[in-house]
């Protein structure tokens, strides 16, 4: 019965445009309870003092959904079919390119919840997308879909990093996947790439130097150091992923309709992006990862370069 339903809730991941799904069982995080301890020591995290909240609930999911005992844990490929062009223009994370990967992962993992639902209604279970304080990297490698490369990301063997991450928990046991041994061998491509130096070491990242912190989580005015080191980048970056030998190889385009960019954003060069007003930013980014991080600050970004 257990592999039955995690078969059948595999196939439902599937089906609702998920490129992969695994299922972990819930054990300690002892080694990740000390990694984060030892980051949020360092200050590694920034303003991001979110990080800091509900540490016992990041490393006790039953804290989360009563009696938890399996993590199913999913990627939504977001890779693009074309690059938005990048001459005369200013480059945008790849993720932010469609609708808020939040809402999407969430309706689609609620419609597993309702398949689990009718085989076991009187169970609990609850979808995650960045919405609590859920480890989403390490329930992902638990599950078999990857390792956790140096820069942090976690990688498929056979296409990449270019993934959304998503997770259900539930109370109940399932069928459960075997992680995957790490790949990145000696290669340092991330590290040696990363304009700001914010990948310390390997697995080490320092989110206070990151690109996709400094353009979006940090909320002061960036700073002269910053400056030369944002590359045309006004929200996020991808300079880590890009020159990852996995993705260069690996990495295949994705064809869900709601992670395509629009004709619009497809048509802005620097100028419109520069004289972009409030209304037309409310309009044109409306249920957009640019939303979340709001008009003054990415006005903020652009003036900065």
């Amino acid at each position: 019965m257990q592999k039955e339903i995690s078969n059948e809730i595999k196939h439902k991941a599937i089906q609702q445009g998920f490129s992969y799904c695994g299922i972990a069982k819930i054990t300690s995080l002892e080694k990740e309870n000390l990694y984060l301890s030892k980051w949020l020591e360092n200050g590694f995290h920034g303003e991001m003092k979110y990080m800091e909240n509900y540490f016992d609930k990041r490393i006790q999911p039953d804290l989360l959904i009563e009696n938890a005992k399996s993590v199913i844990s999913v990627l939504l490929n977001y890779f693009p079919a074309n690059k938005i062009e990048e001459t005369d223009n200013y480059n945008i994370a790849k993720y932010a390119y469609g609708k808020d990967y939040h809402y999407i992962i969430k309706s689609r993992l609620n419609q597993i919840i309702e398949l689990i639902q009718q085989e076991f209604p009187e169970s609990s279970s609850r979808a995650f997308c960045d919405s609590a304080p859920v480890m989403d990297k390490v329930w992902a490698q638990r599950s078999g879909l990857g390792w956790i490369g140096k820069n942090t990301c976690l990688i498929t063997p056979k296409m990449g990093s270019f993934f959304l991450i998503g997770e259900i928990i539930c109370d109940i046991d399932l069928s459960f996947d075997i992680p995957i041994k790490d790949h990145c061998g000696n290669c340092t491509r991330c590290i040696d790439a990363c304009p700001t130096h914010a990948i310390q070491a390997p697995y080490q990242l320092d989110a206070r130097k990151c690109l996709s912190y400094l353009s979006i989580e940090y909320k002061n005015e960036l700073t002269a150091d910053n400056k030369p080191s944002q590359n045309n980048r006004i929200f996020g970056c991808d300079i880590c992923q890009d020159v990852c030998p996995w993705n260069l190889r690996f990495a295949i385009p994705t064809h869900d309709i709601d992670l395509q960019p629009t004709e619009a954003l497809t048509k802005m060069r620097k100028q419109d992006w520069q004289h972009l007003s409030k209304p037309d930013f409310n309009k044109l980014f409306k249920n957009t990862a640019l939303e979340r991080t709001g008009y003054e600050r990415l006005k903020r970004n652009i003036t900065s370069l």
